[in-house]
């Protein structure tokens, strides 16, 4: 196999999404602590407790489990994303929770909620999808201007059929899938904005049905996503997942606007 040509519309759908990956979070942190008010520290809680919760405790879960039921469990479409969906419900809305709490017992506002959740999501987005296409775009540009030829020409045979195998999704992938990561990026972050807003007025109002209502919808986000990505073509999969973010969004603000108003 050789290298070939990443197309221009493949590269800028990457730019595409790194921005909304990297540019989304930063413009909402500066606007939420220079226009809002919100305290920095907020932000920073949500990032670490997306860091803590679903980056170290979920995934030692999913390693345990994965390697215990070995393929019985991904085998199942159906029981694979019940459990995805419990698994990422339960840690990261456990964590909402404690944050909104204990971490911002002093600080909790809605200024500070929506800084939060700016904080989980940005920092998921950035961690998950925005490393990823800083990796994509330079891979894509020595590809393109002839410097990954050079550099695998220092590799043994087997080792430079195995890198440009993986370099390979660059120029296989349809260019407009690249675009598609960034909308389904912006959807996460919405989600998980919204989320912390349900959870903070769960916690703020005493409300423990908006606590359900958060790990509820959570679980039925990633529930959803999982399973139809198995039947359904990417794009119709992501028309789902901006479907299901607009009527939580919608759901979370009439709440929200409902509790402030009494």
């Amino acid at each position: 196999m050789n290298l070939q040509t990443i197309s221009g519309i493949s590269i800028l759908g990457m730019f595409f999404t790194l921005a909304v990956s990297i540019g989304i979070p930063v413009a909402l942190l500066l606007y939420l602590y220079i226009r809002k008010r919100a305290k920095l520290t907020s932000f920073f809680i949500g990032a670490g407790v997306f860091f803590v919760m679903a980056m170290v405790l979920e995934q030692t879960l999913h390693v345990a489990v994965l390697s215990a039921a070995k393929e019985e469990l991904t085998a199942n479409i159906w029981a694979f994303a019940a459990y995805g969906g419990l698994a990422a419900a339960l840690f990261e809305e456990t964590g909402r929770y404690i944050a909104m709490r204990y971490l911002m017992k002093k600080n909790l506002d809605t200024e500070n909620a929506l800084m939060y959740g700016a904080g989980h999501g940005g920092f998921e987005a950035i961690l998950i999808v925005g490393m990823m296409c800083i990796n994509n775009i330079v891979m894509s540009i020595m590809i393109n201007t002839g410097g990954m030829e050079s550099t695998l020409m220092a590799l043994d045979e087997e080792v430079r059929e195995v890198t440009i195998q993986q370099l390979s999704a660059l120029w296989t992938t349809p260019d407009y899938v690249f675009y598609l990561s960034g909308v389904e990026r912006l959807c996460a972050i919405v989600l998980q904005i919204a989320l912390s807003i349900l959870m903070y007025c769960g916690v703020r109002y005493g409300r423990k049905v908006y606590v359900a209502l958060a790990f509820g919808i959570h679980f039925l986000v990633d529930f959803i996503t999982v399973l139809s990505a198995d039947y359904m073509e990417l794009v119709l999969v992501e028309g789902i997942v901006i479907v299901l973010t607009v009527l939580t969004a919608a759901l979370t603000y009439r709440i929200w606007k409902g509790e402030v108003a009494k």
